[in-house]
């Protein structure tokens, strides 16, 4: 890895997500080497992923280049690599670009998709946790409307034009509104030869709630909001299945669609090397102790969406969402500068902020721990909290300067077919 020896203690940090990031920046300017790994060279605001992924954003504005933010740090080093396996016994992980020892070890790697082990809907499904993915999911929808204008079957025509959107989380409900804005006032300027009314949004919820862990009001008010948008609102229908044409359920329900987006469930982001006692299988989450520390490796800790930290008010872990992830992030570093130095570690207490999430233009709800609101309102608020939790002011400008012409316009430019995601012979004009 061409990282060299100093007498300062090493810390690695496998992750450049919300908690990776935050755990790395508690550690500038400590007598420390630090090395943070990930697989890209940036770092992913995900709230926003939907927004490229429905045409509104470029990724570009949604990212930041890790090496930069932390250009003027002394002995921090960023390698580019897969961690493939921890060995916590002899304090060294193996990556694809070699092994590193360590003093400590943060595990940040964060969610992937949960499929529940359902082969056939991850093989067919779209998912939406990453800047490629999300660039997938806007040349998908954009190349099925460029397929639907040159077949003359109705029932293929229909079948390219209709969305599935599985789970009512913040993230189905965010990118069916956003859908929804797209055939209401962008697709029928676009396609003018095209009846865009034949266009179908469905949301299939598997509960009997959207937004599963805000208020009940926050949940009416978006299924609310989402009816009058046009979208089709399924809730207690599981999908048992999908094959690449029909979405089957538990119900009389079936869907033909060509494009399904899986929100279903997320999972922890594991790496091999730890035992079955440290790791919660279903949920693929790390048990940690109050400190974040892995049951039996203290010198190894897990933090953000991959760590499990059971307690009373959170028997089943914190929410795999942002806050709780910078956090542990934050406290995790304070811990080990704690250690390091003899002192007491401090036991990490969550600090629920409140969530949100937006249907679409002037549509949002937020639940603040004493406060909770709807509507024009809202989607202020939501606009406000997301634009300053961006990083670089490059970003905040050109994701501010968007959003008011896009409003203005009632547009989204972005609406481009970069990298073709389907088959390059499944239609004629791409040849």
């Amino acid at each position: 890895m061409n990282i060299p020896q100093t007498s300062f203690p090493r810390v690695v940090i496998i992750g450049g997500g919300f908690a990776g990031l935050a755990a790395a920046k508690g550690l500038e300017e400590q007598e420390l080497q630090v090395v943070l790994i990930d697989k890209h060279n940036y770092h992913t605001f995900q709230p926003l992923l939907y927004q490229v992924a429905t045409g509104g954003l470029e990724p570009d504005s949604i990212a930041f280049p890790l090496r930069k933010r932390f250009n003027d740090v002394e002995n921090f080093y960023f390698r580019l690599a897969d961690v493939e396996k921890i060995n916590p016994d002899k304090n060294t992980i193996q990556t694809s670009i070699g092994d590193l020892d360590y003093d400590e070890l943060i595990i940040a790697t964060g969610s992937t998709t949960n499929f529940f082990g359902n082969t056939n809907i991850q093989k067919h499904t779209m998912e939406m946790k990453s800047i490629p993915q999300s660039l997938n999911i806007r040349s998908l929808i954009l190349e099925n409307f460029e397929e639907a204008l040159l077949t003359s079957d109705l029932e293929k025509r229909n079948s390219l034009m209709n969305f599935v959107i599985v789970g009512g989380g913040p993230t189905g409900v965010e990118l069916a509104g956003a859908l929804a804005e797209m055939k209401k006032g962008i697709l029928p300027k676009d396609y003018p030869d095209l009846d865009i009314r034949q266009m179908q949004i469905n949301l299939i919820q598997s509960s009997s709630c959207l937004l599963k862990g805000m208020s009940a009001k926050a949940s009416e008010k978006a299924e609310d909001f989402l009816i009058k948008l046009g979208v089709n609102v399924w809730k207690n229908l599981r999908v048992l299945d999908y094959d690449g044409k029909t979405v089957t359920t538990k119900g009389e329900d079936h869907f033909k669609a060509e494009t399904v987006i899986w929100a279903a469930g997320v999972k922890g982001k594991m790496i091999d090397g730890l035992n079955n006692e440290c790791v919660i299988e279903r949920a693929a989450r790390i048990k940690v102790n109050e400190f974040s520390q892995v049951i039996e490796h203290p010198n190894v800790y897990a933090i953000g969406d991959v760590a499990c930290m059971k307690s009373e008010e959170n028997p089943y872990g914190h929410p795999m969402m942002a806050q709780p992830a910078i956090q542990q992030g934050k406290l995790v570093s304070k811990n080990i500068i704690a250690k390091l130095f003899n002192k007491e570690q401090k036991a990490f207490v969550y600090n629920d902020k409140g969530s949100m999430a937006t249907i679409g233009r002037n549509k949002a709800v937020v639940d603040l721990p004493k406060w909770k609101f709807q509507g024009v309102f809202a989607w202020f608020v939501w606009m406000f909290v997301h634009l300053f939790s961006l990083i670089g002011f490059r970003n905040k400008a050109i994701v501010f300067l968007n959003w008011v012409y896009n409003y203005i316009r009632f547009d989204r430019e972005t609406r481009l077919i970069i990298r073709p995601y389907k088959n390059k012979n499944s239609f004629s004009f791409r040849k």
